[in-house]
C-alpha cells in the first residue's frame, strides 16, 4: 500500500525551508518510513542548503528533485518562491536512480546512462520512468530518445524539464546529497502499485497547414520555403512579430504556438517559440523536424481547463477503481503564463476528479515528457514524447 504527504516552506533560510517542508511531508506518512522523497524548489533558496535540510529529516529516503519556475502542492500553486516535498511510502514500492550529464555527454549518451543506472537496479521489476531533464543544454526530445534506447520506445515515461523561475538562465537537478546543472535525473518506481497518467494541451489548430521545409534540431529556418518567422508575420504583421524577438516565451508565443501533427494522436505536438533571429529563422523549446506538417495553434484559458478536467479523468480510469495515494503534476511555464491568476482553476478542477485531499506536489517546467494522450494500457501505443504548453498527471494508486 501506497502513502504519501506533501508539505510547504517558504522560510527565507534555505535549510530551514527543506527542514519544515520535509517535517511536514512526512506527517502525513502517518510513521511509515519515506521510500523516497520528490523536491521542487525556486531557484531563489540556496539548492545545497535546501537539500541539506531535508537530508536531515529523511536521511534514509531517496532523494530526487528539480528547481523549478513555480511550485504547485496540495493547496494549489504557491505564490511565494517555496520548497515542496512530497514523501512517498510502500512496503512493496521499489525504486531506484540514476543521473546522466547532458551538458558533458549529450543529452542521448546522458539519458541512456541515468536510465540504464535505474535499469540495473530494477531489472525487471522497472514498471515507470519519472525524468527530470535540463533542456537549457541539450534537446530534450533526444534525452527522452536517450532514456528509451534502455527502458524501449513504448515504455511509460514521464516527467518535467527543469526550470530557474523564467529566468532561462541554469537549472538544477537533484539526486540524494548533490546538486547538479546540465543533468539529467531518473526515478526508476518497480514493485506492487497501479498508476495513470493524464495528458492535455487544448490548444486547437488555426489557418492552413505549413511544411517544414528546413530545420535543425529545434531550430526552424524555413517553412514552406520561406522564413520561418513569416508563419506568425502573416498572421500578426511585423509589429507584433517583433516581440518574438525580445522576449523569451513571449506572449505571442503562449498564446499562438506551434503545433506538429501526430498521425497517432487526435491533438498536435506542442512546440513553444523562443526567439527569432536575424535571418527569421525561430528557436522552439524542443526539435521541429524537417519535413513535419505545423499549423499555428491557438489556445484559451476556458479550452485549457477544460483538457486537465479530462487529462486527469484519463489518469483515473488507468488506476482502474484503485483510489490515488499521490498525484505528482509537471506542469509547462507557458500554461501559468496563459492562465495568470487563474492558474488554481486548472488544479482545482484536476483535484476534483483526483480527490481534493490526495497529497498533490508539482512544479512548472520548461517541457514535459509523457506518453501521447497518456497512453499506457495498450504498449504498442505508448509513445512517450516530448512536449510543449501540456500538462501531465501522474497518479500513483
Amino acid at each position: 500500500m501506497i502513502t504519501s504527504g506533501v508539505g510547504v516552506s517558504a522560510h527565507a533560510e534555505s535549510y530551514v525551508a527543506g527542514v519544515d517542508a520535509c517535517q511536514s511531508a512526512i506527517t502525513g506518512l502517518n510513521g511509515a518510513e519515506p521510500k523516497f522523497v520528490m523536491v521542487f524548489a525556486s531557484v531563489a533558496f540556496v539548492q545545497a542548503d535546501v537539500l541539506r535540510g531535508i537530508r536531515s529529516v529523511a536521511p534514509g529516503a531517496l532523494l530526487v528533485g528539480s528547481s523549478s519556475s513555480g511550485e504547485i502542492a496540495t493547496m494549489g500553486p504557491l505564490a511565494k518562491h517555496s520548497v515542496v516535498v512530497m514523501a512517498v511510502a510502500g512496503d512493496d514500492l521499489k525504486v531506484a536512480s540514476g543521473r546522466g550529464d547532458i551538458k558533458k555527454d549529450g543529452p542521448i549518451v546522458a539519458g541512456s546512462g541515468a536510465a540504464k543506472q535505474v535499469k540495473d537496479a530494477l531489472g525487471d521489476d522497472l514498471k515507470l520512468l519519472i525524468m527530470m531533464p535540463d533542456v537549457l543544454v541539450g534537446n530534450g526530445a533526444d534525452t527522452v530518445r536517450g532514456v528509451q534506447e534502455v527502458v524501449g520506445k513504448n515504455f511509460p515515461v514521464v516527467g518535467g524539464a527543469s526550470g530557474d523561475d523564467f529566468h532561462f538562465k541554469e537549472t538544477f537537478q537533484y539526486l540524494n546529497d548533490e546538486v547538479t546543472s546540465g543533468t539529467v535525473v531518473c526515478l526508476g518506481l518497480g514493485g506492487s502499485f497501479s498508476f495513470g497518467i493524464g495528458v492535455k494541451h487544448g490548444w486547437l489548430p488555426i489557418g492552413v497547414p505549413r511544411t517544414v521545409t528546413k530545420a535543425a534540431g529545434a531550430v526552424v529556418h524555413e517553412i514552406d520555403g520561406k522564413p520561418a518567422i513569416n508563419l506568425y508575420s502573416d498572421y500578426f504583421g511585423e509589429a507584433e512579430t517583433n516581440k518574438l524577438r525580445g522576449e523569451t516565451l513571449a506572449p505571442l508565443a503562449v498564446l499562438y504556438p506551434i503545433g506538429i501533427r501526430r498521425p497517432e494522436s487526435e491533438e498536435f505536438l506542442i512546440r513553444a517559440p523562443l526567439s527569432v533571429d536575424e535571418h527569421g529563422s525561430i528557436t522552439c523549446a524542443a526539435e521541429v523536424p524537417e519535413g513535419s506538417e505545423i499549423q499555428l495553434m491557438i489556445g484559451s484559458q476556458d479550452d485549457a481547463i477544460k483538457v486537465a478536467k479530462e487529462a486527469a479523468e484519463h489518469a483515473k480510469e488507468d488506476l482502474q477503481g484503485t483510489p490515488p495515494a499521490a498525484i505528482i503534476i509537471f506542469n509547462c511555464i507557458a500554461r501559468d503564463k496563459l492562465f495568470g491568476d487563474r492558474a488554481g482553476d486548472e488544479i482545482s478542477t484536476i483535484q476534483n476528479v483526483l480527490g481534493p485531499a490526495v497529497p498533490l506536489a508539482g512544479f512548472y517546467t520548461y517541457g514535459e515528457q509523457a506518453p501521447i494522450g497518456g497512453e499506457v494500457r495498450d504498449v504498442k501505443r505508448c509513445n512517450p514524447q516530448f512536449h510543449n504548453e501540456t500538462v501531465v498527471i501522474l497518479a500513483l494508486g
